[in-house]
């Protein structure tokens, strides 16, 4: 006669997963053991001493300055307008690839700063910057600048 128990029957089960982690841990172990195992081997090389080159004259940037009066500095030296032409074209011979930064004094006249950028680039230099500054608060407006506002009501006696 054969009795039923009244516990449920379970079949034995084998858990995979701690299995896989047991073998990723047991892989990583042994990489890490054979890679600490390897002894690189080469060959002693004499390699040449970097020497420092000489401090070359050539200039890269110059800084150009408008101020009142069509008075034009060259990194704050002050040029006759007869020699700012020659004087880019020297800068230009020197290095080609010269870059010139234009700034004009808040009181200098935009024809004037034109009249050197027009001159800037009929030396052939293409890489110019624009110094630009905002006005300080409460500074007269330039002239030309923004048009000045309606006129107060007048008073009514």
């Amino acid at each position: 006669m054969h009795l039923s128990s009244p516990i449920p029957h379970k079949r034995a089960r084998i858990e995979i997963i701690p299995l896989i982690d047991v073998m990723f841990f047991l892989l990583a172990s042994f990489m890490m053991v054979s890679l600490s195992q390897t002894h690189m081997k080469g060959i002693r090389v004499n390699l040449p001493a970097a020497m420092a080159l000489p401090p070359t004259e050539q200039k890269d940037y110059v800084s150009i300055k408008v101020l009142e009066g069509n008075t034009v500095t060259f990194d704050d030296q002050v040029v006759p307008d007869d020699q700012v032409l020659p004087r880019l074209y020297q800068l230009h011979q020197a290095n080609p690839n010269i870059k010139v930064s234009i700034s004009g004094d808040m009181m200098a006249m935009h024809g004037d700063v034109i009249s050197v950028l027009d001159k800037v680039r009929s030396v052939g230099i293409t890489k110019v910057g624009y110094q630009i500054r905002a006005a300080a608060p409460g500074a007269p407006a330039a002239p030309g600048g923004q048009p000045p506002g309606p006129p107060p009501p007048p008073a009514k006696p």
